[in-house]
């Protein structure tokens, strides 16, 4: 059923986020900064997650609020792609933002309550495992649609292309809400507290859980100075092809698909903060590897760094999600997943906006620093984080 139900969302996603997405706003006029704000936003919600936690509490179905807040964000999104042909073009931006971010904010709930549901149908012990085979089907289809994308866009200047992706798009958007009317609305097991401040306490007073979440919060923020803006980097400043760019991606969800089933198994044996440790050197080697860009045949080094990315981003979003859901207390653990969620969305929030204005004050800089200087830069520290604190914090013997 969950499955069925990632089928459509996958379709209605990847065709409106990832590169088209980066796509579409330089279509409506962004410039480096606003992409920074806009892939910025997605996690800047997630701050809500702690009020969010409180007031789920005091639902009597978690299904039928999770699809009411799923159909706005669906609806909302897709909605996006009708600005070019309702405002005039000083308008696109701002609309689009204010649309995009009301849409998030859904998303925020409907998230919250999702993880909240799911981590109750799914069995703990199956729980690595089959989330690794999900992942891998749906990433699947993931990479399919990328390509697909990437042509539609070389092969129809403009309006068009955006035309086709997000009338595709919006019909799957219906599908997916239709497929959340499958699930079951099992029972929710409410926390102990009732008031909000001392539900709020009971992840704060968790010491191993916070060190770890503000551990990879910090992560998070170095990691978004630089990843979300890998599209515009290939887009903007090594003016590849969209073709190149979905092709590119593509590599990336297939890498990341062959590493799902892998860290899956491997969750069986190690535990959540153990792997997570193990992916951060993964992601680092990524961002370092684009200083081979001064030696090295362009494509051949952006292959290798999506290989990289797709292996350890893969692995990081499996393991952090099966840390919040299963390293928690069952009663309390929505307001878990929304302190994890709002302290790692607002350094992820941060990252790309801080990433944004860097390559826009880089404008008049030297090209090499823009094209690679500055991803490299990133992946040092990152590297250097990771085999200090990240060893310290998430290495278990």
């Amino acid at each position: 059923m969950a499955t069925l139900e990632g089928v459509p969302a996958t379709i209605f996603q990847t065709l409106l986020g990832g590169p088209f997405l980066t796509a579409y706003l330089l279509y409506l006029g962004a410039g480096a900064s606003v992409v920074g704000f806009v892939l910025a936003i997605t996690t800047f919600v997630n701050i809500a997650q702690i009020f969010i936690a409180f007031m789920i509490q005091k639902l009597r179905s978690r299904k039928w609020t999770l699809i009411i807040f799923v159909s706005l964000h669906r609806l909302l999104w897709s909605a996006t792609g009708l600005i070019p042909f309702l405002f005039p073009k000083e308008w696109w931006v701002p609309i689009f933002i204010i649309v995009y971010f009301s849409a998030f904010m859904a998303n925020a709930v409907g998230g919250m309550i999702w993880t909240s549901l799911i981590s109750d149908i799914v069995p703990a012990a199956v729980r690595g495992r089959y989330f690794g085979i999900r992942n891998t089907f749906l990433n699947a289809l993931g990479g399919i649609l990328l390509f697909i994308g990437g042509r539609i866009l070389d092969d129809y200047p403009g309006s068009v292309a955006f035309t086709i992706l997000f009338s595709v798009a919006g019909f799957f958007a219906i599908c997916n809400i239709g497929t959340f009317f499958l699930y079951p609305d099992v029972p929710f097991e409410r926390s102990v507290e009732n008031r909000f401040l001392p539900m709020m306490k009971r992840p704060l007073h968790d010491g191993p859980f916070m060190k770890s979440t503000i551990f990879l919060a910090g992560w998070l923020f170095l990691q978004t100075l630089i990843v979300p803006l890998y599209s515009y980097v290939m887009l903007d400043l090594l003016h590849i092809n969209y073709e190149s760019v979905s092709l590119l991606t593509v590599i990336q969800t297939v890498s990341m698909m062959a590493s799902f089933y892998i860290w899956g198994n491997l969750n069986v044996k190690f535990s959540n903060k153990t792997l997570l440790f193990w992916t951060l050197p993964l992601i680092a080697a990524s961002s370092l590897t684009w200083g081979l860009l001064a030696i090295l045949p362009m494509m051949l080094v952006l292959v290798v760094i999506h290989i990289l990315l797709g292996v350890g981003v893969g692995g990081f979003n499996q393991l952090a999600f099966n840390f919040i859901i299963g390293d928690t207390p069952k009663s309390e653990r929505p307001m878990f997943i929304a302190m994890y969620s709002a302290i790692t969305g607002l350094t992820s929030f941060l990252g790309p906006l801080l990433g944004g204005q860097i390559y826009r004050v880089m404008n008049d800089w030297p090209t090499w620093i823009q094209q690679y200087g500055f991803q490299t830069a990133v992946g040092v520290i990152m590297l250097l984080v990771a085999l200090t604190w990240g060893r310290r914090i998430l290495k278990e013997t």
